[in-house]
């Protein structure tokens, strides 16, 4: 609606005067000085003295001047001080940040076999208990390696068996070795003292041999001197008989003197063909001796062949003991090769062990109870040892809160926390601070800044802090990983 003009008439056909000034055409009242006027709108009285001017009814005073306006500006400052104290009081006592997010476990689930899979139990953002069976790997290349190292295990356990028993069977001939061997060097010393006895026999029987042959050449000298004697009487003889024929044909002696010559003679020739067989016979005698003595010879050199013999046998008899003797070394030979075996054995065993364990490891089992995310496993792909197939985020999670420095010195690990999560405005977390990193963020970040290189600018640094929840996990609230946080810690 339009303004009125400030000479339009009034309804009542007069013109209506402009705001402070009087129409003059109405008669002033006579006002006397110091008359009460009345009261003015906020109550005071309105003296005649206190008009600024003739044609002024009432006064205006200054906002700041009026009661109204000072109790609510003191109102207002009562208020703001309050609050100022309450916020002045809170502050000092709370820290806070803007630089926090939930975080938690990440588990990594990767196979420790190569091989394709035969099958997936899972799908994504499901949640799976500890134990869940997730995937499943073709295990028919596994359980083969198996088999073999089992049949491998079964002939080192017959390995083993047979040289234990080795060592049984050492032990036991070892024994018996010896004493045969102990036996038989008995025997062949016997043997040689025999030998020996024999050789002194036969060294005696070649020295009585010896003793005949001088023996039979002495009878044969003493034929021969014997013979030597009868051919001289023989020689005498003769010449007696052509001297007594002379001497019977000039009838100087008688007929039985020459009878008696005669005789002689063939007494003589008697005795030289007598001697002359007895020196035969004491040379055929010499030949026996001498043939006995050399035959005596040969049994001496035999005696002393089989001495040698029997040395020999003795040598023989001693090496067996010797080797017989050795029978706490074969025995430890027997069980080095016993103990091989079972160390081959146990290699065996650590074998089907490891077959087994692969074998295993086909299965993929949930380490521990959480929500399936970041699945990248189907059935039929070719995986690789410890590559990533999914993963399992646990219900236990934290929050990672990166104060300034310049406030850590006043946050201390129990201390009491807020936490707002950015997901639920409306809710409050209630937790404590559990530990304080012993470093900055940027220290233990890939590239940590190098401040003794180029120009140095100071940036406040933040240090993460850990802090906990007092209760346990929400399932109306979801609390993730990364969700962010408004953290309010209320210090000592």
């Amino acid at each position: 609606m339009a303004n009125k003009s400030d000479n339009e008439p009034s309804q009542t056909g007069q013109p209506v005067a402009p705001p402070g000034k009087s129409d003059p055409s109405v008669t002033e009242p006579q006002i006397s000085k110091g008359t009460t006027l009345g009261a003015d709108e906020y109550g005071e009285p309105l003296n005649h003295d206190d008009e600024p001017g003739r044609h002024e009814h009432f006064r205006k005073r200054p906002l700041y001047k009026r009661p109204a306006f000072l109790i609510g500006a003191l109102v207002v400052l009562v208020i703001v001080a309050i609050v100022g104290i309450r916020y002045w009081l809170y502050a000092r006592s709370h820290e806070s940040t803007d630089d926090a997010f939930i975080d938690g476990h990440i588990i990594q689930i990767s196979p420790k076999v190569s091989g394709y899979i035969a099958r997936v139990y899972v799908t994504d953002n499901q949640q799976v208990k500890a134990g869940d069976l997730l995937a499943e790997l073709d295990a028919r290349d596994y359980e083969a390696k198996l088999n073999q190292a089992k049949a491998a295990y079964d002939a080192g356990l017959a390995q083993q068996h047979q040289a234990q028993t080795q060592v049984t069977l050492t032990r036991a001939s070892t024994r018996s070795n010896v004493q045969q061997a102990a036996a038989g060097v008995r025997q062949a010393r016997s043997g040689v003292g025999g030998a020996q006895a024999t050789a002194a026999a036969e060294r005696s029987r070649i020295n009585q041999a010896a003793a005949g042959v001088s023996t039979a050449r002495a009878n044969v000298e003493q034929a021969r001197a014997q013979l030597a004697a009868a051919q001289a009487e023989a020689t005498r003889a003769t010449a007696d008989v052509r001297r007594y024929h002379e001497l019977y044909s000039k009838d100087e002696v008688s007929r039985q003197q020459l009878d008696a010559a005669t005789a002689n003679e063939r007494t003589a020739g008697a005795k030289v063909e007598a001697a002359r067989q007895q020196v035969t016979a004491s040379e055929a005698r010499v030949n026996e001796a001498r043939s006995a003595e050399a035959a005596q010879a040969q049994n001496a050199q035999k005696a002393l062949t089989q001495i040698t013999g029997a040395q020999a046998q003795v040598s023989e008899a001693q090496g067996r003991l010797a080797q017989a003797n050795t029978a706490p070394q074969q025995i430890s030979v027997s069980e080095a090769q016993a103990q091989t075996a079972g160390a081959n054995l146990e290699s065996l065993k650590a074998a089907v062990d490891q077959a087994d364990l692969e074998l295993s490891y086909t299965k993929i089992y949930a380490p521990e109870a959480g929500r399936v995310t970041r699945k990248a496993v189907e059935v039929g792909a070719l995986v690789q040892v410890g590559q990533p197939l999914l993963a399992i985020v646990p219900g236990e999670v934290w929050v990672t809160a990166n104060f300034k420095e310049s406030q850590i010195g006043k946050i201390r690990p129990g201390e009491y926390a807020e936490l707002t999560v950015d997901a639920y405005p409306d809710k409050t977390f209630k937790g404590h601070v559990d530990s304080i990193q012993a470093g900055t963020g940027a220290r233990f970040s890939l590239l940590p800044a190098e401040n003794a290189t180029g120009n140095y600018v100071k940036v406040v640094q933040r240090v993460p802090v850990k802090i906990v929840f007092d209760e346990p996990p929400d399932p109306q609230h979801l609390l993730a990983p990364g969700m962010s946080v408004v953290p309010e810690v209320k210090v000592k």
